[in-house]
């Protein structure tokens, strides 16, 4: 068993988007994603599903060009390759599983 503290010291960055590795299992990476309001995560696609969860704030998430507004406890799966964009609209918390195989990296080269 191994736990972590999701929403402990949250070092939100006025710059840029921030982004944490907050646990890793044999299956999975658990990243925690910081927004200050107006922040964005250009289009991207992940070459493996997804899971996003609101822990705090709002999200404008877009697939393929359909914008859906995310506020807390909203929680949304995504399937691999499909073409994806972030706008914060408040400052939020963002928790999102990758599959082992995703790389931190990748989630990190979206947020300059």
């Amino acid at each position: 068993m191994s736990t972590q503290a999701f929403s402990g010291d949250l070092p939100f960055n006025d710059a840029k988007v921030s982004t944490a590795v907050v646990l890793e299992t044999s299956f999975s990476k658990e990243i925690r994603i910081l927004m200050k309001s107006g922040q964005q995560m250009k289009e991207h696609r992940a070459p493996f599903p997804i899971i996003v969860h609101m822990i705090q704030g709002e999200i404008q998430f877009g697939v393929e060009g359909e914008k859906s507004l995310l506020t807390e406890g909203d929680i949304l799966s995504l399937d691999a390759n499909v073409p994806h964009d972030l706008v914060a609209k408040a400052d939020s918390v963002v928790r999102l599983t990758l599959s082992k195989d995703d790389s931190h990296q990748r989630v990190q080269d979206v947020t300059s």
